[in-house]
């Protein structure tokens, strides 16, 4: 299944705020659809196997992935001890693009992809295009010392819509230097998402 290229805002009305797929918001309330305003309604309740897969939908949307990847995250954050839908989380964290995205590089996790794969980022000084690229603690991201690569980040830093960074990151702004110091904690990702109820979801496969 490829990934989506549809109208985003259609998502982010049917499934609510996704900071990594737009910042943009719909001025309408009702979900998309000839029954967005039923839906909203008493009159029709909401399955267990539609709100897994709404969760599940989150996850994917916002970190623009294909099912396929998403699957195959699945199965890595099952094989590894420790809490899966923590670990899950931490794997989608430490991709490249949504690295990329964390430090203000760019406005969504689609455009810090278009940013790697051109090219503009480097990780430890070489340059990486692979946005699904998997970062290690102590990691350094900076940008390549072109003058198109430079002005392009320094305009989004300028126009950067999320002020505080996350913890697990640090970001030296004389520099355009960012530096993993730790993996991420749950309250530090922006989504609204029930990670247990993504992994119910693909408990069966």
């Amino acid at each position: 299944m490829s990934r989506y290229r549809g109208p985003k805002l259609r998502i982010v009305r049917r499934l609510g705020t996704l900071p990594g797929l737009t910042q943009k918001k719909s001025k309408k309330k009702d979900r998309p659809g000839q029954h967005g305003k039923s839906n909203d309604s008493n009159t029709k309740k909401t399955t267990e196997y539609g709100l897994r897969l709404e969760e599940k939908q989150k996850l994917k949307f916002n970190y623009g992935l294909t099912e396929s990847q998403l699957y195959r995250y699945i199965k890595e954050a099952r094989r590894r001890q420790g809490v899966t839908g923590l670990i899950l989380l931490q794997l989608l964290e430490m991709r490249l693009d949504t690295i990329c995205f964390n430090f203000g590089f760019a406005s969504t996790i689609a455009n810090a992809r278009q940013l790697v794969t051109h090219g503009h980022i480097t990780v430890n000084g070489k340059m990486v295009n692979i946005p699904s690229f998997q970062c290690r603690l102590n990691d350094i991201i900076s940008i390549r010392k072109k003058t198109n690569s430079l002005n392009l980040i320094e305009t989004n830093l300028k126009t950067k819509k999320f002020i505080e960074l996350p913890r697990h990151l640090k970001f030296t702004e004389s520099t355009l230097e960012g530096k993993i110091i730790n993996y991420c904690e749950r309250n530090d990702i922006l989504l609204d998402l029930d990670e247990l109820l993504v992994i119910e979801y693909y408990s069966r496969r």
